[in-house]
């Protein structure tokens, strides 16, 4: 099962999201700040972050940055109803896979969730071909 944690200071946000994915079967960890959603991803693992670009303890951005250096093959998706070039282009380069504006649809939600969790999937097969290329590679020089 694909474990997502959403991070919105919004507590209907918050439910409603994590109600929606959860009828999708996902499982669904919930962070009200960032300090709360940056510890939950130092201790447990999830294959995808939701962020909310504006929280009470820090800058959307910089959960995403902080998040990135953790766990960089987490998928990170920013979600804001404060969209501006600035703030989409830094959160590319900081490690977004995506950016979705605020109200969110759920179809098109679900779709890019989906989309980007197809996309971790297949980086993982590919990482587990190298592995084994490597080790294949060793094992003949050995020999």
């Amino acid at each position: 099962m694909k474990r997502i944690l959403i991070v919105d200071d919004d507590l209907a946000i918050l439910d409603s999201t994590k109600q929606i994915l959860e009828l999708e079967g996902y499982e669904v960890v919930t962070a009200a700040t960032a300090g709360e959603g940056l510890s939950k991803i130092e201790n447990e693992f999830f294959n995808m972050a939701l962020f909310d670009i504006k929280l009470p303890d820090m800058e959307g951005t910089e959960l995403l940055e902080k998040a990135h250096k953790m766990r960089p093959g987490m998928k990170k998706i920013m979600v804001t109803g404060y969209a501006n070039l600035e703030n989409s282009v830094f959160s590319l380069n900081a490690g977004a896979d995506a950016y979705i504006m605020k109200p969110v649809n759920p179809k098109d939600l679900l779709e890019k969730i989906k989309e980007k969790l197809e996309e971790q999937e297949k980086d993982t097969i590919i990482d587990g071909e190298k592995v084994a290329q490597f080790l294949e590679e060793k094992l003949l020089s050995i020999r």
